[in-house]
């Protein structure tokens, strides 16, 4: 009978215990830079060790993973396009959206730049591209860098040539784009943390350079979102703004422009400002 008891109280000690465990954990949708260029698994640890909170993320481009929120899926968001985030925000899907970070776009192509826009401003490079029907592969994935790519040729006075035989929607993530544009030597678009990534996996031997940057159209914000629980009743939105709360921190921000690869700066931090 002792021994039955001791069961049982061990039993009644481990429910708590367990309920406690299922409530630390974060599920959070974030776009395939911050997973890609391995900040995640430069941050991830170090917020569970600081909060107790278990963190599991699914990395998507950011049109999925605002999705992924409207159909309360997960309960934080770290994605990289404003102009859908308060959008998102606006029709009450999330709250407290905090910008935590950010790195710029950049137009890579074939080293013999067939389309001759190496340091043109964007328009007139995706002008020129057009004009000489040079291949260019886009990820075509609704994600915050397709969103961008798409508002690029819109601004350049052009309708998205998503009809045009040189025009390649992959529907795939940044890496695997860059590698289909090296494979058929095309033109594509991606954010400078996952270039440096793609160039660290290749150990700079590829037949891809970097021909647009520095416009400032290319800038590329990173923010967090928590869900709106007043929306989604089972968000966990205690333990989403923790993370918010704790990737604003001095001591995360500092990681994040510590973070390099190649001797480069993927993000800068600018978290409050």
């Amino acid at each position: 009978m002792k021994k039955f008891a001791a069961l049982l109280l061990a039993v009644a000690l481990l429910v708590p215990a367990m309920a406690q465990a299922k409530d630390k954990v974060l599920m959070m949708a974030t776009t395939t830079s911050t997973d890609n260029t391995g900040l995640l698994d430069e941050l991830m640890p170090e917020f569970t060790k600081d909060t107790g909170i278990e963190i599991r993320s699914t990395a998507i481009g950011t049109g999925k993973a605002l999705a992924m929120g409207r159909n309360c899926d997960v309960d934080v968001l770290l994605v990289h396009a404003p102009g859908a985030e308060k959008k998102f925000v606006k029709n009450n899907h999330g709250i407290n959206r905090t910008q935590l970070m950010y790195n710029d776009f950049v137009i890579v192509g074939p080293a013999s730049d067939p389309a001759h826009v190496s340091g043109m401003p964007v328009e007139k490079a995706l002008k020129a591209i057009a004009a000489a029907k040079a291949p260019f592969a886009s990820r075509g994935d609704n994600s915050g860098t397709n969103k961008k790519e798409i508002s690029l040729w819109k601004a350049a006075g052009m309708a998205v040539p998503d009809k045009a035989d040189w025009y390649m929607q992959l529907g795939q993530g940044m890496l695997k784009t860059l590698n289909a544009a090296a494979q058929k030597g095309a033109y594509t678009m991606t954010d400078r943390g996952t270039w440096i990534k793609y160039m660290d996996v290749n150990k700079g031997k590829t037949p891809l350079k970097i021909v647009v940057e520095g416009d400032k159209v290319l800038f590329n914000q990173y923010s967090a979102i928590a869900i709106n629980p007043g929306v989604c009743p089972k968000a966990q939105v205690k333990l989403a703004n923790t993370f918010i709360d704790w990737m604003a921190s001095p001591k995360a921000q500092k990681a994040i422009g510590n973070f390099r690869l190649l001797g480069k700066q993927l993000f800068t931090p600018n978290a409050g400002k």
